[in-house]
């Protein structure tokens, strides 16, 4: 039987250590077979697109701030963006938007870009 891969750092040089325990080689994580079977927290786009750390997003339509003046406008260019899968209320988007400062936004507001 082979070994699962890793399911933090996804490589394939990993060991058994005992009954359903495993360990990796590269980044010293312990883990299950059933942590290796477990799905992995994905943020998708209004497109579908998957996002990962540090993509930059472009707001699709305009976003009132509580507590602004002003609204984020449609074609905001947001860069180096975090995927938080603690975000409050779906907001798994962690950015810096200019002249707004950090806040949380929903994937189906942006598109990858």
């Amino acid at each position: 039987m082979s070994t699962p891969k890793c399911p933090t750092c996804s490589s394939e040089t990993t060991y058994e250590m005992g009954d359903d325990l495993f360990g990796c080689a590269e980044c010293g994580n312990d883990f299950t077979a059933a942590d290796a079977a477990a799905p992995v927290f994905e943020v998708r786009d209004s497109n579908g697109e998957l996002l990962a750390d540090g993509d930059s997003v472009i707001i699709i339509k305009d976003l009132k701030v509580k507590g602004m003046l002003k609204d984020i406008k449609k074609g905001t260019k947001v860069k180096s963006i975090r995927i938080n899968p603690n975000g409050v209320n779906g907001h798994y988007i962690d950015a810096k938007v200019d002249g707004f400062g950090a806040m949380g936004l929903l994937g189906e507001v942006v598109k990858k870009g």
